[in-house]
């Protein structure tokens, strides 16, 4: 596995479990990160410098909003590049009001070194879509089906419940926009 790889599922894993103490294994202590909102329905700062800022960010006030939190990256894997893009889809729950999200976007990961740290990262959130809590048994359902972290970009489509805002999404991802 390449060490870039190697980062980003970690990366994905500390977020998703809420677990603060692996993003050291993932960032660079001076790493940046640069979030791309293009949808009212969350909100992250433009800029955040430093893994501490990062992790708070990413982890730490996340997981006090979310829980039930899948994220995948889109397509193949990294290869032995120190420049990654990849579309991302993640579906979790908010914790005060029990409504499901279900959002995509872009994560383009930058390590600047062979330590496979990431040293850049850009997150474009092109959407999120909260839906009613009655939708969250069938979008966890289908969620914990799909390959994690690393889903082909077909079979989000394949398998999207019965819910237009989910399905409306995973045609997105799957090129049939």
């Amino acid at each position: 596995m390449t060490l870039l790889r190697q980062s980003i599922e970690t990366c994905i894993l500390a977020k998703d479990g809420n677990r603060p103490h692996l993003m050291s294994h993932a960032f660079a202590s001076d790493a940046n990160l640069v979030m791309d909102v293009r949808t009212a329905e969350i909100s992250f700062p433009t800029t955040v410098k430093g893994l501490t800022g990062i992790s708070n960010t990413l982890v730490s006030q996340f997981a006090q909003r979310y829980e039930n939190v899948y994220t995948f990256c889109i397509g193949t894997p990294p290869g032995s590049e120190t420049t990654f893009r990849c579309d991302w889809l993640v579906c979790m729950t908010e914790k005060l009001s029990g409504a499901a999200r279900v959002g995509f976007g872009e994560y383009e990961w930058h390590c600047r070194d062979e330590s496979g740290l990431i040293s850049n990262l850009k997150i474009t959130i092109e959407e999120m879509k909260t839906l009613p809590c009655e939708s969250g048994n069938s979008i966890l359902a289908w969620a914990a089906k799909l390959p994690y972290p690393w889903c082909p970009r077909d079979l989000p489509l394949q398998t999207a419940p019965n819910v237009p805002a989910t399905q409306e999404i995973a045609r997105h991802l799957a090129g049939c926009k």
